[in-house]
């Protein structure tokens, strides 16, 4: 029997152009409950939430889905030592209980089980603190719902488990092993949550710029073409851009920065190497092993001093220097600037709290019919998202008076028995669950010689994901853009995709 064309195939919220066009057109005319300004997991999930509820939806994003904030693939769905060691009990439970929902329910293919490990090489000081704040994170998560069986609990390795695990590490001594999950990709995370949300209903706009609200109506300039729409209620979750709508909102950006270099200078490690930054009892650098044969060292919480720049610059010689010199204090062949095949770096939205910009707690506050979000971590998108949409219900009056999202799996997800019998490549399910078979089949070409991705996920990217652009693919749809040279090579092929819608 032949096979249908994947092109043909319905896929549960499509976005592609077409669907992008008609989006615009209800939007303009009809207008919506909730309008959501931003494109990264908080403004996704928001959007879910409130569709998910009833309530007409449209999400605004000016560029991409996952371009700002959400678009590292280096943030984690774990439990972290900072808040336990801090005594912030309440946010280690909420972020155990949302990992386990992450694990369980809402997209159990792109988050895995992931061991961290903190040497004793680093300072019988630091380890033991480890294995502090990692005992307290396992209480607050067998202490939730779903939490008890969702990791394992936190131990002390001998020497050779250190080698077992990270053999670049100096050997000779032990060390402490704490659990998290590990996000298989953040974008592919805020992708879904957007088909999703569009499966319920709601209009997902890239390339929409909003650039004022007047009452109930909202400016709006689409690929620079103004517009007006009327909306209820203005959501205002654009990260460390949420002053340009709420100018007087209080905002304490952090800055992140990540280095790309080979798992093969690391020997391959299987667990995430933490130490800490040097000069910072509460701040790690983590190592953290991706798929396709790469490590990203990244630290973040380093505070940004005045406005928020247009651009974010690249890491320069003395931030790749600090992460090599952390890194390499522990390793038995120290790390070289040479190593270091990709950089990128970002803001996060902090609020204020004793003085330091706290990523863990969000601030609400209303200006007129916005509503702007600020704070908040991607682990706990879910949680967040709920409180804001019961804030939206009881202004609106209307909507559903609680969440269902705790029970809503994304497109794609599936309980991990039925994501093993899906005939499909084991790195395609990873990311793209139960679509993995419609992404085979329109083509297992490889877009760069030596990588993994392939031009179907490519096509994916542009058919069903609503990617416009060589950027969209190769920095977010894929993860190809992360590596200078790989992204130089894979330009020709995604322009060549684009060109065949």
């Amino acid at each position: 029997m032949p096979q249908p064309d994947p092109r043909d195939l319905a896929r549960p919220g499509t976005l592609d152009l077409r669907q992008r066009a008609r989006d615009l057109d209800r939007l303009t005319e009809h207008g919506v409950d909730v309008l959501v300004v931003g494109g990264g997991a908080t403004g996704a999930g928001i959007a879910l939430d409130a569709a998910a509820r009833g309530l007409t939806v449209a999400l605004c994003e000016r560029t991409d889905l996952a371009a700002g904030t959400s678009r590292w693939p280096s943030a984690l769905g774990s439990g972290g030592l900072r808040r336990p060691a801090r005594g912030q009990v309440g946010a280690a439970r909420q972020r155990a209980r949302e990992r386990a929902v992450l694990m369980r329910v809402t997209a159990p293919h792109l988050v895995r089980r992931l061991p961290f490990l903190v040497p004793d090489v680093a300072g019988r000081q630091v380890s033991a603190l480890a294995e502090l704040g990692g005992r307290l994170g396992d209480a607050a998560r067998v202490s939730v719902r779903g939490g008890r069986g969702s990791l394992p609990g936190t131990g002390r390795v001998g020497a050779e488990g250190v080698g077992r695990l990270l053999p670049a590490v100096r050997p000779g001594r032990g060390g402490v092993v704490f659990w998290g999950g590990q996000l298989e990709d953040d974008a592919r995370l805020v992708v879904a949550l957007a088909r999703t949300a569009a499966a319920f209903g709601a209009r997902v706009l890239t390339g929409a710029t909003v650039t004022g609200v007047d009452g109930g109506t909202v400016g709006l300039s689409v690929d620079g073409t103004p517009t007006a729409v009327r909306a209820g209620v203005v959501v205002n979750a654009a990260g460390v851009e949420v002053q340009q709508l709420a100018p007087d909102v209080g905002l304490a950006p952090v800055r992140e920065v990540h280095l790309v270099v080979p798992a093969a200078r690391l020997g391959r490690p299987i667990a995430a190497l933490t130490v800490p930054l040097p000069g910072s009892r509460t701040t790690s650098v983590v190592a953290l092993p991706q798929p396709g044969g790469l490590v990203h060292l990244g630290v973040t919480d380093e505070p940004v001093a005045g406005p928020v720049p247009d651009e974010v610059a690249e890491p320069g010689d003395a931030e790749v220097g600090r992460l090599l010199a952390a890194v390499n204090a522990v390793l038995a062949v120290p790390l070289q600037p040479a190593d270091v095949v990709g950089a990128f770096a970002g803001l996060r939205p902090g609020t204020r709290a004793g003085g330091a910009a706290d990523l863990s707690r969000q601030a609400l506050s209303w200006d007129g019919p916005v509503l702007t979000v600020v704070g908040g971590e991607l682990p706990t998108y879910r949680a967040t998202a709920a409180e804001v949409v019961d804030a939206v219900v009881d202004r609106l009056g209307r909507g559903a008076r609680r969440s269902p999202t705790a029970r809503l799996p994304l497109v794609g997800a599936a309980p991990e028995r039925v994501l093993a019998r899906v005939d499909a490549p084991a790195r395609l399910v990873h990311r793209y669950g139960t679509e993995a078979p419609v992404v085979a089949a329109l083509g297992d070409e490889l877009v760069v010689e030596g990588r993994e991705e392939t031009v179907g996920e490519l096509r994916f990217g542009v058919r069903f994901e609503g990617a416009r652009t060589v950027a969209d693919l190769l920095d977010r749809r894929t993860r190809t853009g992360l590596v200078t040279s790989d992204r130089e090579r894979a330009v020709a092929v995604a322009g060549a995709v684009l060109a065949e819608v």
